[in-house]
């Protein structure tokens, strides 16, 4: 049974009605409107149920794109499938990289295989505009929940005490937001509470100002999320507002030129050892399993964007897409727990070179499918030319069918304590001064025996050796964009991939395409926006 908070968080979507159109070109959504029963009015909040239903409103907005799932669109120009916040950031994270690629041919999308893309792609317009939506209704709900507007709704003690808790989550879903956006597109506008909701052009800030801002935010919450492994299941507590803080500081030399791995480790630390997230001590596969919340992998999951079957109606996003669309060729959809496949995603030659052996009698976690599909690429648009991909499956753990085999129930996995391993073992490697070689080699070969790969010698652990093993831990978890780029092996010629820059072979590309493009629509609204250099 899954948690009562994922029934929460989508059969609410049913009834709410919600419906907003995102305007780049005001500082945030226009939310307060004329009729009295739309969601987010002044009178909507006069139902106590109401701020549990937005809280559950944003961190839907995760996995579906709209209240019906695929139909009714949170934004406008883009789908309510194709606008999936987790489907956008595999996209983002993976197509652009070695680890996947994708047959289809939908609009922009064959540029995202091959490093081509350009500020017209509405995929980064959908993901632009997705996470600014998640931010607009992070400040309208914070707008909606000071102090003077409960007691003037004469909200009880006890009920204001569980929206302090919200108060503190949707900040945290808000810096999350910004997060991806501050890696994706550099320069970006910030916008909060604080800010009035009407027609403005809000001003673009420098990528050090929004890694500045992120960082004081998830600083600050450490006194007011709910403390570590207290919340309800899906929900974040102040061990993911920690572990996303150790996320942007290993990444703070890309961001703001600074390296800062001395913070990360000690942020690592902190998240290991006090935070009551374990190491999972079960098989590889029971973290990508239909009962991935239940079948012991928990433990080890920080922050999962959550998923069921019974309950969500969205067939085109999130986990949905991942597994249908890595399915083809001679696969047995029924054995991933699927009623079909759509022949979309498989991986490169060269990440499966990562692997000893491809065909998994090894390390186990290389779940590649190799019948009947050939290792190199000839034609992108040909689903069995590269091996596909098994990692996620909507089968329980002991083989028992999931609920559903249209809709998944695998909870796609966030954050992670393997991930704080490895990025203890990064920082320390790039010379972060309270970090231990001795520890960091013992997080590395506890993730590779849980693997049943061979144990690694002090000798081995290098910087190259971690972007490979992270490879190997994390790949399709939505790491790899931010890690070949923070290893400066995303662009340029340092390292080549089947298709990269277009050709068959790979071709290195330019080095300003580490920052994705404004969206010209983006521009268009607001033409205070200035565009990234080489677009």
């Amino acid at each position: 049974m899954k948690n009562s908070f994922k029934y929460i968080s989508y059969l609410l979507l049913l009834i709410l009605g919600l419906n907003m159109t995102l305007t780049s070109c005001t500082n945030d959504l226009e939310v307060i409107p004329t009729d009295d029963d739309e969601f987010l009015s002044e009178t909507f909040f006069e139902n106590p149920n109401s701020y549990m239903q937005v809280l559950s409103k944003m961190y839907s907005g995760l996995y579906v794109g709209g209240n019906d799932g695929d139909g009714s669109a949170d934004i406008t120009g883009i789908g309510g499938d194709f606008s999936s916040y987790l489907r956008l950031l595999f996209v983002m994270q993976e197509f652009t990289t070695d680890e996947a690629i994708i047959a289809w041919a939908d609009g922009t999308l064959p540029t995202l295989n091959t490093q081509k893309w350009s500020p017209n792609n509405e995929f980064l317009y959908g993901v632009y505009s997705r996470a600014f939506y998640q931010i607009s209704l992070s400040n309208e709900f914070l707008r909606q929940t000071t102090d003077e507007k409960l007691t003037a709704r004469g909200v009880d003690a006890a009920l204001k005490t569980q929206i302090a808790t919200f108060r503190a989550e949707a900040r945290f879903l808000r810096a999350f937001s910004y997060t991806q956006l501050m890696d994706l597109f550099g320069n970006v506008p910030i916008t909060t509470e604080n800010d009035a909701v009407g027609f403005y052009y809000p001003v673009q800030k420098s990528r050090a100002e929004v890694f500045a801002y992120v960082e004081s935010e998830l600083k600050d919450l450490d006194n007011s999320l709910a403390p570590s492994r207290t919340n309800e299941y899906g929900r974040v507590d102040k061990a993911a507002a920690k572990f996303l803080l150790a996320q942007i500081y290993l990444n703070a030399k890309v961001y703001t030129g600074t390296e800062r791995n001395n913070d990360a480790v000690k942020v690592c630390a902190d998240v290991i050892n006090n935070s009551g997230y374990t190491f999972a001590n079960v098989p590889y596969r029971y973290l990508f399993s239909a009962d991935n919340d239940r079948n012991g992998a928990q433990v080890e999951t920080i922050f999962p964007i959550v998923s069921d079957g019974n309950a969500i109606r969205a067939t085109g996003g999130g986990m949905s897409f991942i597994l249908h669309a890595s399915i083809g060729g001679s696969m047995d959809a029924a054995a991933q727990g699927m009623n079909g496949g759509w022949q979309g995603i498989r991986t490169r030659k060269e990440f499966v070179q990562l692997f000893p052996d491809a065909t998994a009698t090894g390390d186990k976690r290389g779940t590649f499918h190799t019948d009947g599909q050939t290792l190199d690429i000839a034609n992108v648009g040909t689903f069995t030319n590269g091996y596909a991909v098994k990692k996620y499956t909507n089968v329980n753990a002991d083989g028992s069918a999931a609920q559903r085999n249209d809709i998944p129930d695998t909870d796609f996995p966030v954050f992670r304590i393997a991930d704080a391993y490895l990025m203890y073992a990064e920082a320390t490697l790039r010379g972060a001064a309270d970090g231990n070689l001795t520890t960091a080699l013992g997080y590395v070969n506890k993730i590779r025996a849980r693997a049943n790969a061979s144990t690694i010698l002090a000798t081995d652990l290098t910087l190259d050796f971690i972007l490979a093993e992270r490879g190997r831990e994390l790949f399709w978890e939505c790491h790899r964009r931010t890690d070949l780029i923070r290893f400066g092996k995303f662009s340029g010629g340092s390292k080549i991939w089947q298709w990269k820059g277009g050709t068959k072979d790979g071709a290195s590309t330019e080095s300003f395409r580490d920052l994705m493009p404004i969206p010209s629509t983006a521009i268009q609204a607001n033409p205070t926006l200035k565009q990234n250099t080489g677009y």
